[in-house]
């Protein structure tokens, strides 16, 4: 799997950071899963920030802290925290971890609903209010209605590929869409392709057709 497409430095060291909001860690972590590039500029952000703080804050301190974090959490609560390897080549699934266990399963346990076209749609229950997580499902071969974006959209591809005017992406792959990238993603022909994609605001289509549907769709 040749991975092209990464989510950028800015994103990525939020992500270190702890800096963003549920439904764009899940875009995060799942791309992490996929990409051992990304996934070692990570660990390195990780390691700066680690050392940073041992710097700044007196070893002590750093104890006292750790000591109270840890008296803080139950029992029940380590073990929520523990994530048990299901030792299984995570190749043998469409949808790696963390994303497989917001599902419930792979790919025969979600849930779709049609949009129309031969496209359907997956809502992913969070708790986060501040963005809409969903997977989507477009047939090979068809186009998706072109539209611009009234936020934010982080796009990672799980299965087959898509074309737009921004390049080729296949499983693995990121985009990062804003108000300023109007686009048709294209499912590529043989296969169709499911993306995971996260949104802080609706799309802006253009045709009036699309706009006519999309309060019954919800995107």
């Amino acid at each position: 799997m040749n991975i092209d497409h990464h989510p950028s430095e800015e994103l990525l060291l939020d992500y270190a950071t702890g800096a963003l909001d549920e439904g764009w860690s899940i875009a995060l972590a799942t791309h992490l899963a996929l990409c051992p590039a990304c996934r070692q500029k990570v660990g390195e952000m990780e390691a700066i920030g680690a050392a940073f703080m041992e710097s700044v804050v007196p070893s002590s301190v750093t104890q006292t802290l750790t000591h109270a974090v840890l008296s803080e959490l139950s029992e029940d609560d380590v073990e929520t925290g523990v994530l048990v390897s299901e030792n299984v080549d995570s190749a043998s699934f469409v949808f790696p971890e963390p994303l497989r266990g917001y599902i419930g399963g792979d790919l025969d346990r979600v849930p779709w609903q049609r949009l129309g076209l031969g496209a359907y749609q997956s809502v992913i229950p969070t708790g986060d209010k501040e963005t809409v997580s969903r997977l989507l499902r477009i047939p090979a071969g068809k186009p998706v209605p072109t539209h611009s974006h009234g936020g934010l959209e982080l796009t990672l591809v799980l299965c087959g590929a898509f074309s737009d005017e921004t390049g080729h992406y296949g499983r693995g792959d990121f985009q990062e869409a804003d108000e300023t990238l109007e686009h048709q993603p294209h499912a590529i022909a043989g296969e169709d392709c499911i993306c995971l994609a996260v949104t802080d605001a609706p799309l802006r289509f253009s045709s009036l057709a699309a706009r006519m549907v999309q309060p019954f769709i919800g995107i």
